[in-house]
């Protein structure tokens, strides 16, 4: 053998004389295409085979872990795209409210509901516009009602402040259908007790987070003084602004997001745990939703929507 034909390359760069081999494949590999590992060095491609092999860690609640709050980010970019599309069309908040029931006529004037409504058009959901369940919350007083841009400023803190911590526990998924049920159960309940009223806002969603936040404490062993100061203040300000603000919206989310996060918490820790969890928010969804149909098929004398 001449001493030519004894040299050997790196198998991803012909060129490149080598003498390394990889510790996984045994392939020969140049510098730039080493990568260090526990023992000797690994090519990039097992070192890419590696990672999609090695099982992911979780947290306690099944999250996967991720160090950016991803869904917190787009929460939040929806709700300012939403008061943007406020300012550009004020109809967009009496469109897309809570309203359970109401009527309008045809130069566009609102009424408190009454049935049969005669010639008038009923609205909210007794007219079909379910989706009103959900676009409300992502819906925050006008500059010129009320407290107005500092309603949004408010939520949107909270939401940052709360949803970040929550989020990096439960992970996007699960962060995820808490939010929504917590502001669908909001919507609900508004629908059951107040369903002739207008209402907007995140905030039924931000108590469902809040509610979150106190069971994950109570799960994870957190210091419970900080916690109990934190669901003390929720509790405070749900009884304080019950005359200026939504209470119903306020109680439902902070009763869902407690209910789901109670099943995300203690679902047994083995193959179960997703279908437990799953379960449980399927059976609240569906519970919401009968809820629902049968307030609208009350006030609706049985007619439906």
């Amino acid at each position: 053998m001449t001493a030519e034909s004894a040299v050997t390359t790196c198998y991803r760069h012909p060129r490149v004389e080598s003498h390394v081999r990889c510790t996984r494949c045994d392939r020969y590999i140049c510098p730039s295409c080493m990568r260090e590992a526990s023992v000797g060095h690994q090519c990039v491609g097992c070192v890419k085979e590696g990672a999609r092999t090695v099982r992911q860690a979780r947290t306690v609640f099944g999250g996967r872990i991720s160090a950016v709050p991803l869904v917190t980010y787009v929460l939040i970019g929806l709700n300012v795209l939403a008061y943007l599309a406020e300012l550009a069309r004020s109809s967009v908040v009496d469109r897309f409210g809570m309203l359970g029931a109401g009527l309008r006529d045809t130069d566009g004037a609102h009424y408190l509901w009454q049935y049969p409504y005669g010639s008038m058009h009923a609205e909210g959901l007794v007219g079909g516009e379910w989706e009103r369940l959900l676009t409300s919350a992502f819906l925050h007083m006008p500059p010129d009602d009320g407290i107005g841009v500092l309603h949004l400023v408010m939520n949107m803190a909270s939401l940052w402040t709360v949803g970040r911590v929550v989020e990096a526990q439960l992970g996007r998924v699960r962060y995820l259908a808490l939010y929504l049920l917590s502001a669908l159960d909001g919507s609900v309940l508004v629908l059951l007790a107040a369903p002739d009223t207008l209402t907007i806002g995140a905030s039924g969603a931000i108590f469902g987070l809040g509610a979150a936040y106190y069971v994950m404490g109570r799960r994870l062993g957190y210091d419970m003084r900080s916690v109990n100061q934190h669901m003390g203040g929720l509790l405070l300000w749900l009884v304080l602004s019950a005359w200026v603000t939504s209470w119903e919206a306020h109680l439902g989310g902070l009763l869902a997001g407690g209910a789901v996060t109670l099943a995300y918490a203690y679902a047994p820790r083995d193959g179960r745990r997703t279908l437990v969890q799953t379960g449980a928010c399927v059976a609240l969804l569906a519970l919401l939703l009968v809820l629902a149909l049968v307030k609208v098929s009350d006030l609706t004398g049985g007619a439906g929507a």
